[in-house]
């Protein structure tokens, strides 16, 4: 079993930046491809970003260069840095994890909305 808490969410203004975490129980987090996925409402969830455990990173266009992806396997977290946030952006953004993509593990959600 695998437990995904995620933290960093609120409220930012465009523009500016935020960066969420996802800390993960379980001894199996260095194999597996972390992602992150976020949903908005009346819309269906899309992938943000993955990394697997070789340190590979996939993103949605929407997001290219924008955000970042990051894992620190020692510490079990994979991180998503967001800058020029833009009111498009809002959403619940889940952590995902597993050996496949999307994998079978998901965290609770952190809001994140970005509005003057």
């Amino acid at each position: 079993q695998v437990q995904l808490v995620e933290s960093g969410g609120g409220l930012v203004q465009p523009g500016g930046s935020l960066r969420l975490s996802c800390a993960a129980s379980g001894s199996a987090f260095s194999i597996y491809v972390m992602g992150w996925y976020r949903q908005a409402p009346g819309k269906q969830r899309e992938l943000v970003a993955t990394i697997t455990s070789a340190g590979n990173t996939n993103y949605a266009d929407s997001v290219k260069g924008r955000f970042t992806i990051s894992r620190d396997n020692a510490k079990r977290t994979v991180y998503l840095q967001m800058s020029s946030l833009k009111p498009e952006d809002t959403s619940v953004y889940y952590c995902n994890a597993g050996k496949a993509t999307p994998g079978h593990y998901w965290g609770q959600g952190t809001q994140v909305t970005v509005s003057s």
